[in-house]
């Protein structure tokens, strides 16, 4: 349906930057677009990483509007209650509230802003989109609740919901007026299951990566910004050949980190360097080797250490893609096949290599 005619023109001293996940993108009744499209001060950006964009650079460096995130956390401060003095850049991540968190996690450039969130002040009228929790509302609500307290005119930047209940109406009255089926279902077709990688991958070529990171948690600060690789494992799915190296961290070692890596702090001190483990197994891999991974965050820390990994899987979004559902944690989906991996080598990565190459062979049998 379309919403045009519903869709206000408000001006604002504030400056609106929205970040929006990939996935959210393509949703039909998301209202990122629609918030952007009513305020001529907004610009919408679609993406995960955000380092060294060009545009958010210039967005966040403008002296007369500094920047601050909206997104709830330790430390931020009510928006609603303590708004900031004087005109802003908000910058609003869109998405679900994992993507969004995501996002987050792996831009360094917007944990530094200074945080604000809220507890929204009515429930929302997002009828047609279930939120995690009853406070909890879309983004052109948020919109509306933080550009009334930051321009000092709640009443004007209501007109925002105009568009989203127009929307929402037409949708629950295509939804009314749908005529029921008068006939029973036909059972659908038995399909053959279809396997997650593409047909002309070679078991033969298949290596599986785990890397686990020196991580600081969010309430630490910006001093230790950025995760860093300390234990890489490639794991050859026919053969069970094995590269593990445990890498030193350059920064300080993070409280959680042994417990995470299940590794003890004096073995993660005493690791190797980043550029001789690098090396080690770029010469362990082959030119036709495949990298599976779950996730993107492994091959990220080995990319940001300064690894090359041309050619790689993502086995959680190959799964997502072909079963059509979430598939849910590494450990989850291979516990839903039974069976109990044998680590290939000490720490948790070893066993979360184990683990993939696990739901590699149920994927082949």
């Amino acid at each position: 349906m379309c919403y045009c005619a519903a869709l206000p023109r408000l001006e604002t001293t504030t400056k609106i930057v929205i970040l929006q996940h990939p996935r959210e993108r393509d949703m039909p009744i998301g209202t990122a677009r629609m918030a952007s499209l009513c305020l001529p001060q907004a610009q919408l950006h679609v993406g995960v990483r955000w380092d060294g964009h060009p545009a958010l650079a210039a967005a966040l460096g403008d002296p007369a509007r500094p920047p601050i995130l909206l997104y709830p956390g330790p430390g931020a401060k009510d928006i609603l209650a303590e708004p900031p003095q004087g005109p802003v850049t908000l910058v609003v991540v869109d998405g679900t509230w994992s993507q969004a968190k995501t996002v987050v996690r792996d831009n360094p450039i917007l944990q530094a802003l200074p945080r604000y969130a809220f507890a929204a002040p009515e429930l929302s009228q997002y009828k047609i989109r279930k939120e995690p929790r009853a406070e909890y509302c879309s983004t052109i609500e948020a919109l509306m609740h933080v550009l009334g307290a930051l321009e000092g005119q709640p009443a004007r930047f209501r007109a925002l919901l105009d568009p989203m209940r127009a929307m929402i109406d037409a949708q629950i009255a295509c939804q009314t007026d749908s005529p029921r089926r008068s006939t029973p279902r036909q059972p659908k077709p038995v399909r053959t299951p279809r396997r997650p990688l593409r047909a002309d991958l070679r078991t033969d070529d298949i290596v599986v990566l785990v890397g686990e990171a020196n991580a600081w948690p969010y309430s630490a600060g910006t001093s230790n910004p950025r995760d860093e690789l300390v234990h890489l494992v490639l794991h050859r799915l026919t053969t069970g050949e094995t590269y593990a190296r445990v890498i030193a961290p350059r920064r300080d070692l993070s409280p959680t980190t042994t417990f995470h890596t299940d590794l003890p702090g004096a073995r993660l001190l005493a690791g190797t360097t980043p550029q001789l483990a690098l090396a080690e197994a770029a010469a362990f891999l082959r030119p036709t080797d495949v990298i599976c991974t779950w996730g993107h965050y492994g091959a990220q820390l080995v990319d940001e250490a300064g690894g090359s990994l041309p050619n790689r899987i993502d086995m959680r979004a190959a799964a997502y893609r072909c079963f059509n559902k979430k598939i849910g944690t590494l450990e989850e989906y291979a516990r839903s096949l039974g069976g109990d991996p044998t680590p290939v080598t000490d720490g948790r990565a070893g066993l979360r290599a184990a683990m993939l190459a696990q739901i590699l062979r149920a994927w082949f049998a």
